[in-house]
């Protein structure tokens, strides 16, 4: 099997790695940079456990081969927080909307939402269950995470009508 060189910016941080051409991005992600937020379920792509940013958007890295990332800027769950270790407003608003139990299908959930809010950030509630249903969770029944995206999502447009209150002033 060939391998290839690949070089990648992984949360901010340049990382380069030898990899066979049918590795996945999970499998890159997970044991070659030791970022185990990543979680790996259904491994073809219907539960949205391995969900990550890569260029901005939210793909499935268990579908996604390795040498695919080359060049490119990926950011899992560990690379959403401020560098304070403090929580994103997504991983806040799931902490305190309860929007997770085990745990599992988290990491996923809060990736898949950081996404939806950048490209809709004042969404309606049907709207948040079409961005959401490319995730699966087995325990919460999703009303949590429901409210959660509502929480996060007024999070960022309270804080945004504060900087351009700020701004104005």
């Amino acid at each position: 099997m060939s391998e290839h060189v690949i070089t990648l910016r992984v949360n901010g941080s340049a990382k380069q790695g030898r990899v066979e051409s049918r590795r996945t991005l999970a499998d890159f992600l997970r044991e070659d940079c030791a970022l185990t937020g990543t979680h790996l379920g259904c491994e073809h792509g219907v539960c949205g456990a391995c969900t990550v940013l890569v260029d901005g958007a939210a793909v499935r890295s268990c579908l996604m081969f390795a040498v695919q990332a080359d060049g490119a800027e990926v950011v899992t769950v560990e690379g959403l927080s401020p560098d304070d270790g403090s929580l994103s407003q997504v991983q806040q608003a799931f902490r305190e909307e309860h929007g997770l139990q085990c745990g599992f299908c988290t990491p996923g959930f809060i990736v898949t939402v950081t996404a939806f809010l950048q490209e809709n950030p004042e969404p309606t509630d049907d709207e948040i269950r079409e961005g959401i249903s490319g995730n699966l969770c087995r325990c919460t029944g999703y009303q949590g995470i429901i409210r959660a995206v509502r929480r996060a999502s007024a999070s960022a447009s309270g804080a945004a009508d504060a900087s351009q209150t700020d701004a104005l002033s």
